[in-house]
């Protein structure tokens, strides 16, 4: 073997051992969470609004997303397959803490808030929804880049 080669060897070998081949992250990552625009469902104006049509994502960002509904409508809120696109850590709602491996719905039957703690982990293009009332326009999408 040309001792090039054995040096680099010898070198990489030390520089495992001593951590040079571990990339250190500064914490969880998930818990660094980027607050986004809640997402209202009802308002004043009109029991079929929705504050937000859209909200542009990042894989490997951790967010948190507030989802309320005033009650005037009740609502189902889905987004299928962005479920199954994201790492969900907690969801939040009425002081508890649920931890789950994945979320199927936020049924709202009265007004209330819950809070979704998530990280994308594959792009795309996800619709979400008021189950049953998306041509009223209870709809909206997430845009993961």
């Amino acid at each position: 073997m040309p001792t090039y080669k054995a040096l680099l060897l010898n070198l990489l070998f030390v520089g495992s051992l001593i951590g040079f081949d571990h990339s250190h992250a500064a914490g969880d990552l998930t818990r660094r969470t980027q607050a986004l625009p809640d997402l209202r469902f009802g308002s004043e104006e009109s029991d079929y609004a929705v504050s937000q049509k859209e909200y542009q994502l990042e894989t490997g960002v951790a967010y948190q997303l507030k989802v309320s509904s005033d009650g005037q409508k009740e609502c189902a809120f889905q987004a299928p397959e962005f479920a199954q696109s994201i790492y969900l850590r907690k969801v939040e709602a009425g002081g508890v803490e649920i931890k789950a491996i994945t979320l199927v719905e936020l049924e709202f039957e009265d007004a209330g808030e819950a809070e979704i703690f998530f990280l994308p982990v594959k792009p795309g293009s996800y619709p979400f929804y008021c189950k049953g009332l998306q041509n009223k326009g209870m709809e909206g999408r997430f845009v993961v880049k």
